[in-house]
């Protein structure tokens, strides 16, 4: 629902998206007044602009995987972060609760209940106006730019123009959906690698040495999209690699990445010496896409391969050979700014410190990252509007170690997006190498809740 009382803000956030959805949460859950501009339409009085990745008009819109990652928060970086912005009562994380689905160790969500969910609880927010418009100058007064990595190209100029430098640019490719009627249960099986999870959650499609050698050679030879000339020279992002760009690294990197057999037994494959089954060649594993269970994605295979390319190759999977696939693969250019040149630590324009920004054009990539920055972002203008020094998060939890790298830590020369991961936490050489993870996790649970006590009160 579009609110517009025509007030003065506080804030004036600009993007729908996690980012932008969860800086207004933390503004408006401190009672302060903020203005979420979002260019997707929602109704006849403003029908909208989308971006080339956009399905739907919901904020938080989720356009590639449904996964928010592992939740494992004491051996996994990613799953620290989720830990971290719960103990700010992160909005993305208390919707993601609600629209969870079976993931094994990781969390993944109903992306149509998760983005009602987040819409849901910001329009209840009485100082929180959801406006649909687009912005195509920066604004006057405090401003939080979370448009995200396809920021549409009026406001991408004005931003250029404040900057005074271009941003960098990379590809990020959209992974195919398949009904799960239409997936031969007779040939793949459930199981979770060397089954972890309480549960088997994941389809696996398997392959022998002969199938995957003719996939593989099917990936390298189909016929690809065409750039665009806006397009042309942009790189790619590895952590969101195109599956036959994987390919064409070499003919085992597959079975090396997305498509790893190890810790897979298949029980179709069970012999009187392996009665639990063999690990496969290869496999292609789907994950559940929504609450209901009737639509799964392919797991790694976000593509650049043309629509009926993708159905006549994905085609030749064991399992798939009657696949229905309620989207197919798509690639979509993204946007970042040089961070750690252009951006001080509190994440404002050193050209123009009323303009803040949040999410993944800051240079992060993923949802969670990409929401937990604009966390940050809302917490740091909180702190602006109490008359508070804003105090960062220790480097030494993922929120900290994901700030620093972006504000300033990173080698700006060859800066690009960037997972949460633990090679961007403060290291720990005194730890022997098995325990390092748990020691990461361990202390930033532990560092993190004095600056907790000291956040600007709800």
């Amino acid at each position: 629902m579009t609110k517009d009382s025509g007030t003065t803000y506080d804030v004036h956030i600009i993007g729908g998206g996690l980012a932008g959805s969860e800086a207004a949460w933390q503004l408006g859950r401190r009672g302060y007044r903020v203005r979420l501009s979002e260019m997707r339409g929602a109704g006849p009085e403003w029908p909208g602009e989308r971006s080339p990745a956009h399905q739907g008009n919901g904020l938080a819109e989720l356009v590639c995987s449904n996964s928010f990652r592992s939740d494992d928060s004491d051996k996994n970086a990613v799953g620290l972060l989720h830990h971290e912005m719960r103990r700010c009562d992160s909005l993305i994380m208390s919707a993601a609760a609600t629209a969870e689905v079976p993931a094994g160790s990781a969390l993944a969500v109903d992306r149509d209940v998760f983005s009602a969910e987040v819409e849901a609880r910001l329009a209840a927010l009485p100082n929180v106006d959801i406006v649909r418009e687009r912005i195509d100058v920066l604004p006057e007064g405090r401003v939080i730019v979370a448009t995200g990595p396809l920021t549409a190209e009026a406001l991408a100029g004005s931003i250029g123009q404040a900057t005074g430098a271009d941003s960098l640019a990379f590809f990020d490719a959209i992974a195919p959906i398949v009904y799960h009627e239409s997936i031969d249960m007779d040939v793949c099986w459930m199981a979770s690698r060397w089954d972890k999870g309480e549960t088997k959650d994941y389809i696996n499609c398997p392959m022998n040495e002969e199938q995957y050698l003719a996939f593989h050679k099917g990936l390298v030879e189909g016929e690809k999209t065409s750039f665009k000339e806006w397009e042309a020279n942009t790189p790619y992002f590895d952590g969101c690699m195109p599956i036959e760009v994987m390919a064409e690294r070499g003919v085992d990197t597959l079975r090396f990445g997305p498509m790893k057999p190890v810790g897979l037994d298949n029980p179709h494959w069970a012999t009187p010496e392996h009665p639990n089954g063999r690990w496969p060649y290869a496999v292609v594993q789907l994950r559940q896409d929504n609450k209901l269970g009737t639509i799964w994605n392919m797991v790694g295979f976000q593509t650049k391969l043309k629509h009926a390319e993708q159905v006549k190759l994905f085609r030749t999977i064991p399992g798939l050979e009657n696949a229905e696939f309620a989207r197919l693969g798509g690639l979509h250019r993204n946007t970042f700014l040089n961070s750690p040149v252009l951006l001080d630590r509190t994440l404002r324009l050193k050209s123009a410190p009323n303009v803040r920004f949040a999410g993944q054009i800051t240079g992060c990539e993923g949802y969670v990252e990409s929401a937990a920055v604009g966390l940050m972002a809302g917490l740091m203008a909180c702190a602006e509007l109490a008359g508070q020094e804003w105090q960062a998060p220790p480097r030494t939890t993922a929120m900290g170690a994901l700030l620093s790298h972006i504000t300033g830590d990173a080698e700006a020369e060859t800066y690009q997006p960037m997972n949460i991961n633990f090679g961007l936490f403060p290291p720990l050489h005194d730890v022997k190498k098995k325990q390092r993870k748990e020691a990461y996790t361990g202390r930033a649970k532990e560092e993190i809740a004095p600056w907790l006590e000291g956040l600007t009160p709800a």
